[in-house]
């Protein structure tokens, strides 16, 4: 719904291009480089990636990548944002809580041609991308960006958002029912809040690949699961919480849950890009898992990842790109 709070051409602004409250925030959508080369949780997709130890992360190194695996998925963040736009309507204040290089904010100034939009980030380096891109694409003058860490840096909006939309990030921090208060509270009456969490294992190769036991994906997942429950237990101020998204959402306050699911279906052959993305992303698998495969597994894993190899992701035709990612919403009363 059309929110009157405040003018939709006030300047939101150009606040917070300067800030910058440390190099290592939650990345959402377009952020970590960690699970699968996405950000995600058990079997979901992009982002790019979990990483709770952010300390050792090159950002500025790590934004080519961010934002080429980013622009893979847009026709899956168009259809969201399509979804969003059925309720969500004028909006004057968009917020993108872990923005990452941008690519996802930009995708909203073009969706909603009347709104500011804020990216918000815990990475000066991925910010820069993120303003660069909205200066190509002619939307510079209603995109600002404010650095620092989630959810606290949100107090340093000038006004409350109209949309609040939280990819990936939300479950990088440690008490997921608190940040979700803190994200309600930024909100203006009637606005929205939508969260890209949960989904489904993405698959790269078909079950049986000719080399290995067959099923090795199905293994990863097992893997990554566990990893990522270790990763969330690991967060400061972590608190266990059933991740019902849509109860949480109404234990925040809010109303009118929805949930939808995109699906991102990249068939064999793929892309440069997409078979870039498969690399990246079982490369990041390779790195993390030290336990929980036997020898023949990680044989095969090895096997995928060398350029030299005739059966690895590098030449072998049936590499694809299968994701679903599930976006909840919830109004704030008005």
């Amino acid at each position: 719904m059309a929110h009157d709070h405040h003018e939709q051409n006030h300047d939101h602004g150009q606040h917070g291009q300067n800030h910058d409250h440390g190099q290592h925030g939650q990345h959402g959508q377009n952020g970590d480089p960690g699970r699968r080369g996405h950000d995600h949780g058990p079997g979901h997709g992009p982002g790019q990636g979990h990483h709770h130890d952010h300390t050792d992360i090159d950002w500025a190194e790590m934004g080519p990548m961010l934002e080429s695996s980013a622009e893979l998925f847009s026709s899956l963040y168009e259809r969201a944002l399509g979804w969003l736009a059925q309720e969500v309507t004028e909006p004057g204040l968009i917020v993108d809580a872990g923005s990452g290089p941008g690519v996802v904010s930009c995708l909203f100034a073009e969706t909603f041609p009347g709104a500011r939009i804020v990216a918000v980030d815990g990475s000066e380096p991925l910010l820069e991308r993120a303003r660069a891109r909205a200066e190509r694409q002619g939307v510079a003058d209603r995109f600002s960006t404010i650095a620092g860490e989630l959810p606290d840096v949100l107090d340093e909006l000038d006004y409350p958002a109209d949309l609040l939309w939280a990819s990936r990030s939300l479950h990088h921090l440690g008490d997921q029912r608190a940040a979700l208060a803190a994200f309600a509270a930024r909100l203006a009456p009637g606005g929205t809040l939508a969260l890209m969490e949960g989904g489904l294992p993405p698959r790269f190769l078909p079950r049986d690949i000719g080399i290995g036991r067959p099923g090795l994906q199905a293994r990863i997942d097992a893997v990554e699961a566990e990893w990522f429950t270790q990763m969330r237990t690991g967060l400061p101020g972590h608190v266990a919480v059933t991740e019902d998204w849509p109860a949480l959402l109404a234990g925040a306050g809010l109303k009118h849950t929805r949930t939808h699911t995109f699906l991102l279906d990249l068939p064999a052959p793929a892309s440069e890009r997409a078979r870039a993305y498969v690399v990246t992303s079982l490369s990041h698998v390779r790195e993390r898992i030290t336990d929980g495969l036997d020898a023949e597994d990680l044989a095969t894993l090895d096997r995928l990842l060398d350029p030299d190899d005739e059966a690895s992701l590098h030449r072998r035709p049936d590499v694809f790109v299968l994701e679903a990612h599930t976006v909840h919403t919830a109004v704030r009363p008005v």
